[in-house]
């Protein structure tokens, strides 16, 4: 087997995507469904970003000149982040993801927090879990808005965001997390239908929304936090079905706010912490936690 760094290319990106595929379409994870071009196109996107800001936390495990696995993972501030970490199923249990993490892992080796999301798979619970994480369980809205319940608009200005409120937004990721997104904010502009931005004398916050899916939302208020999801819900196209997921038990905010609005409650795996607290509150991005 050869480790070796994750390029950034488009053939490396399409490979990454299509182990991803067939990992997390093995059977028994859900119904399959093809992706669209924009979904298509982020992963992709994403692959390569990372390979350009953390090219010694992206590895890529070959054997015999065929890719049969990799993880992606970033350093921010002080905070390790896993991103995406599969290996093919036919190559699960043999020693290969383990190689992996520990090399991807080296690029962390100083961070004194981790952060990661982890499917529902046990041995995959078992292996963060001796890593060293704490493994909080997690929920999943998803169904139709309910728009009569969106009548009250709230009182709090909700307004579009841009690149300019860049420096706003890492305010609150290190309120919040102890660390900015950094230049993910800009690759999450791009790929993303809207940014939403809440900044007001009582607090600021802010949430990302693609087609039906909040993919991240942070706030430095409970109030605030509500205003922002309930205003990403309202804007969800008719139609389309609504997702928000990686719900941990302290954002009890955002599930009384799904439950309201008509979704229906999911387990969805776990977040995965090292050396601190679920944020809070705070509705992590798959990609970029």
């Amino acid at each position: 087997m050869i480790l070796r760094q994750v390029r950034d290319s488009r053939v490396d990106a399409e490979t990454v995507r299509l182990i991803a595929a067939e990992c997390f379409g093995a059977p028994g994870t859900g119904p399959a469904r093809s992706p669209s071009e924009a979904e298509i196109a982020w992963q992709q996107a994403r692959t390569r970003h990372l390979a350009t800001t953390d090219p010694e936390g992206c590895w890529l495990a070959e054997e015999g000149g065929r890719a049969i696995g990799f993880a992606l993972s970033m350093r921010r501030e002080g905070v390790w982040i896993l991103a995406l970490f599969c290996v093919l199923p036919e190559f699960q249990g043999k020693g290969v993801g383990r190689v992996l993490l520990e090399r991807a892992a080296a690029h962390g080796r100083a961070c004194l927090r981790g952060m990661s999301t982890v499917s529902g798979d046990p041995a995959a619970a078992r292996r963060y879990r001796r890593a060293g994480y704490t493994l909080h369980p997690t929920m999943r809205l998803t169904g139709r808005v309910d728009r009569a319940g969106l009548l009250d608009a709230g009182d709090i200005p909700v307004h579009p965001g841009n690149a300019g409120h860049r420096d706003l937004l890492d305010s609150i990721d290190r309120r919040l997390r102890g660390a900015a997104h950094g230049p993910d904010h800009e690759l999450m502009l791009a790929h993303h239908d809207e940014l939403l931005v809440a900044d007001t004398l009582a607090g600021s916050g802010y949430c990302y929304r693609r087609g039906g899916a909040v993919k991240l939302l942070a706030a430095t208020s409970k109030r605030l936090a509500v205003r922002l999801l309930r205003e990403a819900l309202a804007r969800v196209p008719e139609g389309t079905e609504a997702r928000v997921e990686y719900l941990t038990a302290e954002q009890e905010w955002a599930l009384d706010v799904g439950l309201e609005l008509g979704l229906s409650l999911h387990n969805r795996g776990f977040l995965a912490l090292r050396g601190m607290r679920p944020p809070a509150p705070y509705l992590p991005s798959s990609g970029f936690l």
